[in-house]
């Protein structure tokens, strides 16, 4: 007896298809994260000079806002430690950059929480 094996592709298919395309979303929302953790480390670094120049808190913190290229820049958190006030000529001064990042993919951000990358990068004031 013959069978007709016309819809076994199209079945296969259509089982497939929700799989791929959530490991291609996952891919790119792992390269996203990757990106972003890559493009903060930078900031501070670059940030973090600007302490070491002796500049003041506001104008660290503005920079930064300015130079985060990830989005929303009312998201990124900077922390500077020690305060402008207590920071003097030899001692260390710590940035802090910290960025919560939403998922692409509607499927990974109701299984895994949104990442907050968190940077940190420190230089000594001349």
């Amino acid at each position: 007896m013959i069978r007709k094996e016309e819809g076994q592709s199209l079945t296969e298919f259509a089982l497939l298809v929700p799989l791929l395309l959530l490991l291609i979303c996952g891919i790119l929302d792992f390269g996203r994260v990757m990106y972003a953790y890559l493009h903060l480390n930078l900031a501070a670094q670059e940030t973090v000079r600007l302490a070491g120049l002796g500049k003041g808190d506001s104008v660290i913190t503005t920079f930064a806002k300015n130079y985060e290229q990830l989005g929303d820049a009312n998201l990124l958190q900077v922390t500077i430690s020690p305060s402008q006030a207590s920071r003097k000529s030899g001692d260390y001064v710590k940035v802090t950059l910290s960025y919560t990042l939403s998922y692409l993919t509607p499927v990974i951000s109701n299984i895994l929480p949104q990442p907050v990358i968190t940077v940190d990068s420190t230089i000594r004031v001349e």
